[in-house]
């Protein structure tokens, strides 16, 4: 009997498959290209070598792949989503807008409580454009 957790983790499983055949399909279409300038060039390349250089390069890009896998799931760090939940130092008053420090950049910043002073910590929770919405910091 599988519960809808499982469904979801097979699920996921097979796009991750997906990306991964997706990924190894361009990689062979290159290699469809080299032979076929090859051909055209007039280089002989016996059939043993052709299958077994074809053989290593399968399973050099499949491990390769099965290695990026993990990366599929991981948080985003980069864009709004990775901005949501990071901490930073006020710069200006926000009153109810100003400037944090968030990882050595200066952002605009508004907070969604009250006025915030300066050297108060503040952590992000949400975006709006470049203007980051803003809490005090739980203690």
């Amino acid at each position: 009997m599988n519960t809808k957790k499982d469904e979801k983790v097979i699920l996921r499983t097979l796009k991750d498959w997906g990306k991964v055949l997706l990924l190894m399909l361009d990689e062979a279409i290159v290699i469809a290209v080299i032979l076929l300038i090859l051909f055209f060039l007039g280089v002989e390349i016996t059939l043993p070598i052709k299958i077994g250089a074809g053989v290593l390069f399968f399973i050099f890009i499949f491990v390769r792949h099965v290695a990026v896998i993990p990366s599929f799931h991981r948080k985003q760090v980069t864009g709004r989503e990775g901005m949501i939940g990071e901490h930073g130092r006020v710069v200006k008053p926000l009153t109810p807008t100003g400037v944090i420090s968030i990882h050595g950049e200066y952002w605009n910043a508004k907070s969604v409580d009250d006025d915030i002073d300066v050297d108060e910590n503040v952590e992000i929770v949400g975006v709006d454009g470049l203007l980051l919405r803003v809490k005090r910091e739980s203690v």
